[in-house]
């Protein structure tokens, strides 16, 4: 073998060796660098006419399991959707308090916490009707539960208005992600045609990809040039020849009533495609999750507003109030369906009678009929408000206007007719967004009704008709509060009959559900990214004691070849002298 084939065996195993270090100590510095894959150096012998002529490098590469990279991409999906879940859960599950020791009382704070003290002041006021500062307990209790109701109310609106302002923030990280990738598309390309390593290139595109994949469920391949093709669930191209932004905006304020906007893609809806990532998630919380304990929540507080007017409205306060306004709107033209008798008089402050009448609701064809016979009798007056609600006050200073049912059934419910109109409700409202208590009584817990006006067959001018110490309409609302009520199905839980506190505290057993699951859905899903995660690694990824110990043997090799030549340099020095001197 000649010296020139030698050394020039020498020289390009020196220089196959110089990349192979370079590369390794590339491998090394990256390790820890997120979707960095180890590279590997391709290198082959060379021959010249059947002879050795040394070795060369052909190209540099990165062994990734595409399969592997395919259910890591999925995984991810799955893991977005399980974190921000987990999250929403978390809060959700916060938003109810404590069941017990969640204040300087150890009582809790959870709703159903609230409700049994509702119950125990009407217990301590049925002791004592009469009491002043017990009717104030009662109204007080009532406005916690109404305050509860309402707060959570509007924290679970906030939820999805947060949860619908991060889908738009989220998808501006998608669509730089989708431009990173179309980009790199192109970097690939290029490097292709100039004969560059990929690999890197390859890395930084995946990295893009799982970015993608965190957010929104999608589908991709990689065709035969090495260009990545990327489309939503639904099929709708995000990358090809180029980019596809996705289009998203915000509501703002958000209410149980809100209509969203659609998420685009060349002016598609896509919005029911996206099932799984951080938006799919937080597309399920705002439009499914949070409005199912919303509806749980108008659920109870409907059921609560109208069981518990239905009682007060069969009492009255003592001194009886002045003037009733009801909280139904109504037209005086509106065909009244009403049958039994209903009993309204003019009481003076001392509970004593000063007149009354009994009307027979079959008599009255309209809602205005009936207003007319009302503003008929003696020391009464009637009118609807510009709202469309029925008024009924006394007209003489000192006396109020007081109300029994008796048999009266007034609309498809079979109402009492104050209940119907509204005229004497301790609870306004429809649902867990708007119950409030009615401002007159927060502001006067005196006109609480405390006692009922006589039901006796015929009452007598003078006589005491509303007596201090009745506890009829105490015990009314303790026992409507505790019976068992019928309660539709909503959200998530079927209809049931039970308490309003029990109720209560299924809505709460069922958020704790819905964050178990979702914890426990995070953890599944955490497990399962990491082991894909550490497959990927183990397959694909740097191992440092490894790439060190190849550092040292291709160091060593850089030296054998290094004194090689230099042993030829020594050899070739030693002939031309030998040539000079002969």
């Amino acid at each position: 073998m000649s010296f020139s084939v030698i050394r020039n065996i020498a020289t390009s195993s020196l220089m196959a060796t110089s990349v192979q270090v370079s590369l390794t100590s590339s491998n090394i510095a990256n390790a820890d660098v997120e979707g960095y894959t180890r590279k590997i150096a391709t290198q082959v012998a060379t021959s010249t006419a059947g002879v050795g002529a040394g070795t060369t490098i052909t190209g540099i590469t990165s062994k990734v399991d595409k399969y592997l990279v395919k259910a890591l991409v999925e995984s991810i999906s799955v893991l977005g959707a399980a974190e921000t879940k987990a999250n929403y859960a978390d809060r959700l599950q916060s938003l109810f308090g404590q069941t017990f020791g969640g204040d300087e009382t150890g009582t809790g704070t959870s709703l159903g916490n609230t409700l049994a003290s509702l119950e125990t002041a009407l217990t301590n006021l049925a002791a004592t009707p009469e009491g002043e500062s017990l009717q104030a307990a009662v109204v007080d209790q009532f406005e916690a539960a109404a305050i509860q109701l309402r707060e959570t109310s509007r924290s679970v609106q906030d939820l999805r208005a947060e949860a619908d302002g991060s889908i738009e923030a989220v998808i501006s990280d998608v669509n730089a992600a989708l431009e990173e990738i179309s980009s790199l598309n192109k970097q690939i390309i290029a490097a292709q045609a100039r004969g560059d390593s990929t690999a890197d290139l390859d890395d930084r595109r995946n990295t893009a990809l799982q970015t993608v994949a965190d957010k929104m469920n999608v589908s991709y391949f990689t065709n035969s040039a090495g260009v990545m093709y990327v489309y939503s669930a639904s099929g709708s191209p995000l990358v090809d020849s180029s980019a596809h932004q996705l289009s998203y905006e915000s509501v703002g304020a958000v209410t149980s009533s809100t209509v969203f906007n659609a998420i685009t893609v060349d002016g598609k809806d896509i919005t029911a495609s996206i099932t799984s990532g951080e938006i799919g998630a937080l597309i399920e919380q705002r439009d499914n999750l949070l409005p199912a304990v919303q509806d749980e929540l108008d659920e109870l507080a409907a059921k609560l507003i109208g069981a518990i007017n239905a009682v007060h409205n069969q009492g009255t306060s003592l001194p009886p109030s002045s003037t009733l306004t009801g909280t139904k709107v109504v037209d005086a033209a509106d065909a009244l369906s009403a049958t039994g008798t209903v009993r309204i008089a003019v009481v003076n402050e001392d509970g004593t009678l000063a007149s009354y009448s009994d009307l027979d609701l079959t008599a009255y064809a309209t809602v205005g009929d009936l207003a007319s016979a009302i503003d008929g009798l003696a020391g009464v007056s009637a009118h609807f408000d510009a709202s469309g609600h029925l008024v009924v006050g006394a007209d003489a200073s000192g006396t109020g206007i007081a109300i029994n049912e008796m048999t009266s059934a007034v609309g498809a419910g079979g109402q009492g007719m104050s209940s119907f109109f509204g005229l004497n409700d301790l609870l306004t409202g429809t649902n867990a967004t708007d119950i409030n208590v009615r401002a007159d009584l927060l502001a006067t817990p005196g006109l609480l009704s405390s006692s009922q006006l006589s039901g006796a067959a015929t009452l007598t001018v003078g006589s005491q008709v509303v007596t201090s110490g009745n506890a009829t309409i105490a015990n009314g609302l303790y026992d409507t509060l505790t019976d068992t009520h019928a309660f539709s199905a909503a959200g998530r839980l079927g209809s049931t009959s039970t308490s309003f506190s029990s109720y209560a505290a299924d809505i709460i057993s069922d958020v704790a559900a819905i964050s178990q699951g979702a914890e426990t859905g995070h953890k599944t899903a955490e497990g399962a990214q990491s082991t894909l995660a550490d497959s990927l690694a183990s397959q694909a990824g740097v191992n440092i004691d490894e790439e060190t110990a190849r550092l040292s043997e291709l160091e060593d090799l850089y030296s054998v070849a290094t004194q090689i030549i230099a042993a030829l340099n020594d050899m070739f020095d030693a002939l031309l002298q030998a040539a000079r001197t002969a």
